[in-house]
């Protein structure tokens, strides 16, 4: 399997407070068949103001002490960033960390606010489009705007995003709302991706093989390994050099 957003870089945003926790999760992720991982950390203006030379110096070291401690899971580096137009001049800088690359289209992992979907999503949205950047969200389940309206997910797909469920929405840990919304996209087939978003040993592991068995139960082996490997690999192909 291949994940696809994790906070596994040390001490730069709310996931792993130090390389032991991010070795720790690590050797989770390993373990739970996990052989790709990215780590996704917040890019959020003002709180996490992470920039892409930085976030390659930290991948490089993660990397030598998963060597030394013969932790074999491949790692890159992106960034979740946060819906913001202050984003505008890093992109036009080309200093955002993309998630990926498909048919000649950057991709970017971009977070919505937990409490709402912001005014004028529509419009930066559009113009990363023109960009050429599409955007993946993650955890819209887990927007209280949505868990109000599902409009919102039918706007975001008209708007050519694609979306990314949280593995332990699927199982019931982000409440009764995340489970339904999750379950609804899954059968209808709005999904590109499930992934961790792992941020701690006990609150929220890197682990994707209990989400893969409730998933293959819901939608069928095929659909389900597309979610977890085939279209994963697709989009972060050009971030491990596979």
């Amino acid at each position: 399997m291949i994940d696809i957003h994790s906070h596994i870089l040390p001490g730069i945003d709310d996931g792993a407070k130090d390389l032991n926790e991010s070795l720790a999760l690590l050797k989770m992720a390993q373990s739970d068949g996990i052989t790709h991982i990215v780590a996704t950390p917040h890019i959020h203006l003002g709180r996490y103001n992470n920039s892409a030379p930085q976030l390659l110096n930290d991948l490089t070291r993660l990397k030598a002490a998963c060597l030394a401690q013969n932790i074999n899971i491949n790692i890159a580096v992106a960034a979740e960033a946060r819906l913001d137009v202050e984003l505008m001049p890093l992109i036009l800088a080309n200093n955002l960390p993309f998630i990926g690359k498909k048919n000649g289209f950057n991709y970017l992992l971009l977070e919505l606010p937990h409490s709402h979907v912001p005014q004028g999503y529509e419009k930066f949205i559009t113009w990363l489009a023109k960009q050429n950047i599409k955007v993946v969200i993650p955890h819209p389940e887990r927007n209280r705007d949505i868990q109000s309206n599902l409009f919102y997910i039918e706007k975001l797909t008209q708007l050519g995003c694609e979306f990314q469920l949280t593995a332990s929405s699927i199982e019931g840990l982000w409440g009764e709302k995340a489970q339904y919304i999750s379950e609804h996209m899954l059968k209808a087939d709005l999904v590109s991706y499930i992934a961790s978003d792992a941020h701690s040993v006990n609150r929220r592991p890197p682990i994707l093989s209990k989400a893969k068995k409730r998933v293959t139960e819901l939608i069928g082996e095929s659909r389900s390994h597309a979610l977890f490997v085939t279209n994963p690999k697709c989009l972060t192909e050009v971030l491990f050099d596979v």
